[in-house]
C-alpha cells in the first residue's frame, strides 16, 4: 500500500541513529540505505484515508507464513523474522530500504500495519499515536505499577506520554517524576504525576516516602517500579540506586552502548526489564487501540510543539535534539501535503 505521509516524528532512535550513537546490535536487522520515519500519520493512495502506521515490520509484512510465535499471539514488537521473509532487514518501517520512512513524500507499509484515524482527530494528535502505543506498552509491562510507589526518569515526549498511560490504566499510589526542564514538570503534572522534581532531587523524594535510609549512591529502600525513560548509564545507575530490594527497573527509553556495574542489580535482587515497541498488552488488548483512546482523553497532541518542512530538515533536527532546553516536546516534519481537506488540525 503507497502511503502520502502527513505528518512524521522525529524520535530519540532516529536522533541516536543519525549522530551515530546507536548500538551496533541493530546492523543486522537494518538494512541500508533506509528512509527514517517511523511515528507516521499518513493518507493511504487508494482511498484517500487518514492511517496511523504501526511501524513493526513482522511476519504478516513480511509474507511469512505460519508466523513466529510472538507473531502469532500478538506480540509484532518480539518478532522473530525481522531479518527475514521477502523484505530487507529491517526492524520497523524508516529502516529497511525497501519500505521508505515517513520523512518523505511516499512510503510503502502492509495492510496490517495500518490504523485509521478518526475523522475527528486532527493530524496532531494522529501522529502521538505510535509513540504513546510504545509508552502505554511500557507503563503496562510491570503489573506491580498498579497501587505501588512509581518513579519516571524523564520527561521528554516518551516520559510524559508513560506519565500519561500509568495515571490512565495503572494508578500508582504515588506517581513520582524526574524532569530537567520547567515546562516538562508542568505538563508531567497536568498529566498525572503527584510529585515532580530535578534528577539530583529524586532520591530525597524517595527517601522521604519510603522511609529509607540514605547511602551514598543509593537508598536502604526506594520505589515500588522505575520506568526508565533516558536510558543513559547515569540514568540506569540512578534507577538501581533508589528501586527497592526486590523492585523492578523498566527500561523503556532506547539505551545507548554503556559498561555498567550490575551488582546492585544483584544484590538487591532487582528485577530489569525491557519494553520495546508494542502488540497485544497483557489486558487481551492491542498496543495502539488503547493509544488512540489515551491521545484522546489526555489530549496528547498538545505535546506536538513545532512542524517542519522536509527542506528544512537541518533545523528540525537541532529543534528535536535541543527540544527541552527550547521549551519543546514533539518536533515533526510536515512533507507538504497537509493543505487538503480535512487534514488540518480540528
Amino acid at each position: 500500500m503507497t502511503l502520502e505521509p502527513v505528518l512524521a516524528g522525529i524520535c530519540g532512535s532516529d536522533l541516536a541513529t543519525i549522530s551515530a550513537k546507536a548500538s551496533r546490535w541493530f546492523e543486522p536487522i537494518v538494512s541500508f540505505p533506509f528512509t527514517p520515519g517511523h511515528e507516521v500519520v499518513a493518507v493511504r493512495g487508494d482511498n484517500g484515508r487518514r492511517v496511523v502506521l504501526e511501524a513493526v515490520l513482522g511476519c504478516k509484512a513480511r509474507a511469512i507464513d505460519p508466523p513466529c510465535e510472538p507473531c502469532a499471539e500478538g506480540r509484532v514488537g518480539s518478532c522473530q523474522n525481522l531479518a527475514f521473509g521477502h523484505l530487507s532487514p529491517g526492524l520497523q518501517s524508516g529502516y529497511c530500504s525497501e519500505v521508505g520512512g515517513g520523512w518523505s513524500e511516499s512510503m510503502v507499509a502492509h495492510e496490517s500495519q495500518l490504523h485509521v484515524v478518526p475523522e475527528d482527530m486532527g493530524d496532531e494528535a494522529a501522529v502521538m499515536v505510535e509513540p504513546v502505543a510504545c509508552a502505554l506498552h511500557g507503563a503496562l509491562a510491570e503489573p506491580r505499577a498498579a497501587g505501588g510507589i512509581v518513579a519516571v526518569l524523564g520527561a521528554g515526549t516518551l516520559g510524559l506520554s508513560l506519565v500519561a498511560a500509568l495515571a490512565h490504566y495503572a494508578t500508582p499510589s504515588a506517581l513520582i517524576v524526574s524532569a530537567k526542564h520547567p515546562h516538562q514538570a508542568e505538563l508531567a503534572k497536568d498529566l498525572g504525576a503527584d510529585v515532580t522534581t530535578s534528577a539530583d532531587g529524586l532520591p530525597r523524594v524517595l527517601r522521604r516516602m519510603t522511609r529509607s535510609l540514605a547511602l551514598p549512591g543509593r537508598l536502604s529502600g526506594g520505589a515500588d517500579v522505575i520506568y526508565d525513560c533516558v536510558g543513559s548509564p547515569d540514568s540506569l545507575r540512578q534507577a538501581l540506586g533508589v528501586c527497592r530490594p526486590g523492585g523492578t527497573v523498566v527500561l523503556v527509553g532506547m539505551p545507548a552502548p554503556m559498561r555498567m556495574d550490575l551488582t546492585p542489580l544483584w544484590q538487591r535482587e532487582i528485577r530489569l526489564v525491557g519494553a520495546y515497541a508494542y502488540g497485544t498488552e497483557q489486558n487481551g488488548r492491542r498496543s495502539f487501540d488503547m493509544a488512540f483512546e489515551l491521545v484522546r482523553s489526555a489530549d496528547l497532541g498538545r505535546l506536538v510543539s513545532a512542524r517542519y518542512p522536509l527542506e528544512r530538515y537541518e533545523e528540525a533536527l537541532a529543534h528535536a535534539a535541543a527540544a527541552g532546553r527550547r521549551g519543546s516536546v514533539k518536533i515533526v516534519f510536515e512533507p507538504g501535503i497537509t493543505s487538503r481537506a480535512g487534514r488540518r488540525n480540528r
